[in-house]
């Protein structure tokens, strides 16, 4: 049987590397594998989506991950996200798991045939990280749920930040984090039955244009796509120290900075995405971070 898994997350929080973690644990476990990402243009906080495959026997599946087995949600703003739309497709008896301080019954409403998991992920990396970096954290979530062997995922983890070129220490510390998640999850139960053989062929549809480019047909979005949790830390301005010199307007990247009816920097948090440039190039230090609260 094949257990398929699908990962949602920002770009910088490490779905991309999650997959291959669990695809390389799914393999020293001896399974067949696969895992391999889809995203647009590579920028932080983006939506990205991985997926992973494993099974006993050999697969001869292809293509995108419509209906897994289990769903991971990295950032919980991705739920309400109508083009990432993370719980679509997922099976009667499947598993969502959600990087979230929210509670379970706001995330997946009127889905009584699937089991909601929720994790503090975020918090759990910054206290054994230091960043709120979640691939170790969601890989080891998801091994737990699918039944892969500690040992197995101990060593794929250690495989692939090792191939990432991190660090020794960085290494330890992130084995030491996938430890503990396995430690907080007890025994879940996957209870989704194999797909009937005519539901195996994957369907790909993509609306393109004559020279086989792929159209955008509503330009001028981007500020709809909210940035969600990816952003651990806010930027504050101090007033008393701000002269709108504007260099933090300039840097940055989102377009999240203008200026209000007195002149003055105005920040807009849906769209900021935390990548504290403009408190890094600030020459007054007038912005510092603030650590984000969510309800």
């Amino acid at each position: 049987m094949i257990t398929r898994v699908r990962f949602h997350g920002r770009g910088g929080q490490g779905a991309k590397t999650a997959s291959r973690i669990l695809g390389t644990a799914a393999f020293n476990d001896g399974y067949y594998a696969q895992d391999f990402p889809i995203y647009g243009a590579e920028r932080r906080g983006a939506p990205v989506t991985a997926f992973t495959r494993f099974s006993d026997e050999e697969i001869t599946e292809r293509g995108f991950v419509f209906s897994p087995d289990i769903t991971a949600v990295m950032d919980d703003s991705l739920i309400t996200d109508p083009l990432a739309n993370p719980f679509a497709g997922l099976r009667k008896g499947g598993v969502a798991l959600v990087n979230t301080t929210k509670p379970k019954g706001e995330l997946l409403s009127g889905r009584d045939d699937v089991t909601v998991v929720t994790l503090d992920l975020t918090g759990k990396a910054l206290k054994l990280l230091g960043r709120p970096v979640l691939s170790s954290g969601i890989a080891a979530a998801v091994a737990r749920v699918s039944g892969i062997r500690r040992d197995a995922f101990v060593k794929a983890l250690e495989e692939e930040l090792a191939y990432a070129g991190l660090p020794p220490a960085t290494i330890r510390k992130n084995v030491e984090l996938g430890m503990a998640v396995f430690e907080e999850l007890g025994p879940i139960v996957l209870k989704t039955e194999e797909l009937p053989s005519s539901d195996k062929m994957v369907p790909l549809a993509v609306v393109v244009d004559g020279a086989g480019l792929e159209v955008v047909t509503h330009p001028g979005e981007s500020y709809l796509r909210h940035t969600g949790n990816w952003r651990t830390f806010r930027p504050v301005v101090d007033f008393e120290k701000c002269t709108n010199c504007m260099i933090c307007y300039a840097y940055c990247p989102e377009s999240a900075m203008s200026l209000d009816q007195d002149g003055r920097i105005r920040i807009d948090y849906d769209n900021c995405k935390g990548c504290m440039i403009c408190m890094t190039e600030c020459p007054l230090r007038a912005i510092t971070e603030s650590r984000e609260a969510r309800a």
